[in-house]
Parts: structure tokens; C-alpha cells; sequence
């Protein structure tokens, strides 16, 4: 009879080795002092769940850097005083009001299927699906956005898309009355971004503009 451990996926046990070995090792005694003192993160990152996305990785930080709340096409819901669960709204809660994180950054990504699915709509495999279909129309005000003033050239409506979500996203986190009262008092500034996966290319949004701009790394080397 096999027992949990072997039916859990090996490569996955393999990996916990090596990370046992070195990158554990690495930070041990980061994690111990996040063991005993908890965690101060200053940054939090609304990201996609695509598995070709990971802000860690991207942002090259270790054990406690960064507080992350990972969903389909990395969207922020409009504040919402209802019964129900609300997981993405609670983790930006905790963030703000727990956390006092200074930063909250949205980061879109190239090719992203969330957003695909809803410019596809039924002809895509789970754009009507009972729990994706719902979540997705939250991009329903950035395409009405979008339509009545364009920011970014038509020639690509994936990406325009991806834009116009993660702008979408930061004026539905206005919504929550804490935010906003904590960006109004200058401890807490809202970021948009979006990374190509192919590239590896990185883009920031303007704040006055609306427009996506590239980050040049070598500006930032020193």
C-alpha cells in the first residue's frame, strides 16, 4: 500500500532537497529571525497565477521581501461590503492594515490566459466556466475603458488588454476607503507593471500618462 509520501510528486520531494541544501541554507538565518519576529515585507505584488510568472524569481528577492496574493489575470476586485469570500480583497486588507506595506504593484504579464480568455469569450475553453467566467468580467470596465480612450495602438489587443487590466486594477483598489486613505496620506503608492515572458522584458507604468514604459537595467547598475 503506498503511503502519502510516495504518491507525492517526486520531482517536487527532489526539489525540497536541494532546496534543503542550498537555498535553505542560503537564508537560514533570514528565516530564523522571520521565525521569531514575523514578517515586514514593504512591497506587495498582485501577480497572475500563470506558472511562467513569479515575482520572486523576477525580482530576484529573498524569504520575506515581498508579500504576494497571486490570482487569474492579476486582478484587484472593486471593494465589496458583502457577505461572501473575498481572497484577494482580504490579502490586500491584511497588506495595508496589517502589513503597512508601502508599495502594492500590479504586474500584468505577455500572453496571459485570464485576459485571452475573456477577449475570446465563449470561444474560449474556460472563458465560461462556472468560477473563471465570473472572475473575469472584472476586465469588463477596462475594455469599455479602452474603447472610449485608447491609450495604447490597436495593433496588438492582447497586450492592450493586459494594460488595461492592470490599470483597471489600481482604480479598483482607490475603491477600498483604507487605500485610499493611506495613498492620500502618502504612506502607500500604487504601482502598475508588466513583464513579457519570453524576453524577459520589464515595464513600468507612468502614473500621469497611463502609458507602459520599458526599464532599462543598465540605468540601474552600480
Amino acid at each position: 500500500m503506498e503511503t502519502g509520501i510516495l504518491k507525492f510528486p517526486a520531482h517536487l520531494l527532489e526539489g525540497y532537497g536541494r532546496y534543503l541544501g542550498k537555498g535553505f541554507v542560503r537564508y537560514k538565518e533570514t528565516h530564523e529571525r522571520l521565525a521569531v519576529y514575523g514578517q515586514t515585507p514593504e512591497v506587495m505584488v498582485v501577480s497572475c497565477c500563470d506558472s511562467r510568472v513569479t515575482p520572486e524569481g523576477i525580482f530576484n528577492v529573498g524569504p520575506g521581501e515581498l508579500f504576494v496574493v497571486r490570482n487569474v489575470a492579476n486582478l484587484v476586485p472593486p471593494y465589496e461590503d458583502t457577505e461572501g469570500q473575498h481572497g484577494t480583497s482580504a490579502a490586500i486588507e491584511f497588506a495595508v492594515e496589517g502589513l503597512k506595506v508601502k508599495h502594492i504593484v500590479v504586474m500584468g504579464h505577455g500572453q496571459c490566459g485570464g485576459v485571452k480568455a475573456f477577449r475570446e469569450n465563449a470561444n474560449a475553453p474556460l472563458a465560461t466556466g462556472k468560477f473563471i467566467g465570473r472572475w473575469i468580467k472584472l476586465l469588463e470596465p477596462a475594455a469599455i475603458a479602452m474603447a472610449c480612450m485608447p491609450i495604447d495602438k490597436a495593433d496588438d489587443p492582447q497586450l492592450a488588454m493586459e494594460y488595461a487590466g492592470i490599470r483597471q486594477s489600481l482604480k479598483n483598489l482607490l475603491t477600498f476607503p483604507f487605500i485610499e486613505q493611506a495613498v492620500q496620506q502618502g504612506v502607500l503608492e500604487l504601482h502598475g507593471a508588466w513583464f513579457d515572458i519570453g524576453s524577459g522584458e520589464f515595464r513600468v507604468m507612468d502614473p500621469e500618462t497611463g502609458k507602459f514604459e520599458p526599464v532599462r537595467p543598465e540605468a540601474n547598475l552600480g
